[in-house]
């Protein structure tokens, strides 16, 4: 059976960083205007106070400190707080696939890869900038590679199952070499003006080059030992944003078109399925979580990443062994496991056990499990 390695990542990291307190700094001036304006109505009670935001709750809530994004100034703006960014001409490159391009080109140098060893390319993300034509066959244009592209969509899950796709295809023998990237801009579908999700996301991209065992080159590349994908339906993260919504004009600009979640609910219910998940995985592939030297888990809130690992392990996880970027980049959809699992792998020694597991929207959740090679 053709063995699968991951020879190469890279990561694009936007310009800007916005600390917890910028942040609470904008929403607080939002909300003293938006109380102010409406004080009459609040007395009366047909307006309910907003509550202003703190650094304290944010970082007890999720662990989160700092969040890059592509621009700065509308977010923090209190009569704007969305970013601002002009649409491009069909003539240049979308932005997504800018930032396909930077990272894909840091993953293929690692990996020891020309564009012309590339058989395929998968845009796999949260929020795709158009319906078509496909960003993935955008960056393969932009990077000079033959072959094919398409995108896919599995909301925070979108890279782990985006590997899995490159996995089978090069398992099966159509393709040598896979591009795999993952364009967040999630800056872009939160509402700023939220005080329970204000502070969740980030914008980044990550990219990861898969190959045929045989044909990587690259030094501490890692073996893929095996996948395994869930999704389950619910309602409890969600956005309704998309094409149709011309259709019903009453609804555009409602909080829902943008993203949305219960988040109590979602803690309590995709813990235990992640959790489930990845022991279940490792029985079926023969592997004891005793031997993980690390676990690179979807970056959207500390807490649930503490409680996954303490699942797994049987114990609480030691430091390193369970790596968190939340503190610098905050949630960033697809690409939380792949940039902490780019960051934090290069110093493991051949043959340790790893995972690389991300969840989300659906829900969904997808379990990579690896071996570091020389």
């Amino acid at each position: 059976m053709t063995k699968v390695v991951i020879s190469g990542t890279g990561v694009f990291t936007p310009p800007n960083s916005i600390s917890n307190q910028e942040l609470v700094d904008s929403f607080n001036a939002y909300v003293r205007k938006h109380n102010e304006e409406n004080a009459d109505a609040i007395e009366r009670g047909e307006v309910e106070a907003l509550a202003e935001s703190n650094v304290e709750f944010i970082v007890k809530a999720s662990g989160i400190e700092a969040r890059y994004v592509m621009n700065k100034s509308g977010i923090i703006d209190p009569d704007i707080m969305a970013p601002r960014l002009p649409q491009r001409s069909n003539d240049e490159p979308s932005i997504l696939a800018e930032m396909a391009v930077d990272a894909a080109n840091k993953a293929m140098a690692r990996a020891q890869k020309k564009p012309e060893d590339i058989d395929a390319v998968i845009v796999a993300c949260s929020n795709l900038e158009r319906p078509y034509p496909a960003i993935a066959v955008e960056v393969q244009d932009l990077l000079g590679i033959e072959g094919f592209g398409f995108d896919m969509n599995v909301a925070c899950s979108s890279a782990t199952f985006g590997i899995q796709q490159a996995y089978d295809m090069l398992r099966s023998g159509s393709v040598d070499t896979v591009l795999v990237v993952d364009p967040e801009i999630c800056s872009g579908h939160l509402n700023f003006r939220d005080r329970d999700s204000h502070f969740i996301f980030g914008d980044v991209c990550t990219a990861i080059v898969l190959e045929r065992e045989e044909t990587c080159t690259a030094p501490g590349a890692w073996e893929i030992l095996g996948t395994r994908l869930i999704t389950k339906f619910s309602n409890n993260i969600r956005n309704n944003f998309g094409f149709l919504n011309r259709a019903t004009p009453d609804g555009i600009g409602a909080k829902d078109k943008l993203f949305v979640q219960e988040g109590r609910k979602v803690f309590k219910e995709v813990v235990p399925m992640v959790a489930e998940l990845i022991l279940q995985h490792m029985k079926d592939e023969g592997l004891d979580p005793k031997d993980l030297k690390r676990m690179w888990l979807h970056q959207a809130n500390k807490n649930m990443n503490d409680f996954i690992g303490r699942k797994v392990l049987g114990r609480d996880p030691e430091p390193g062994e369970q790596p968190n970027i939340l503190q610098e980049y905050a949630n960033t959809s697809s690409a939380g496991s792949i940039i902490a699992f780019s960051q934090n792998s290069e110093d493991l020694k051949e043959g340790d056990l790893g995972l690389i597991c991300s969840f989300g929207a659906g829900y969904s959740a997808g379990n990579i499990l690896v071996r570091k090679r020389a």
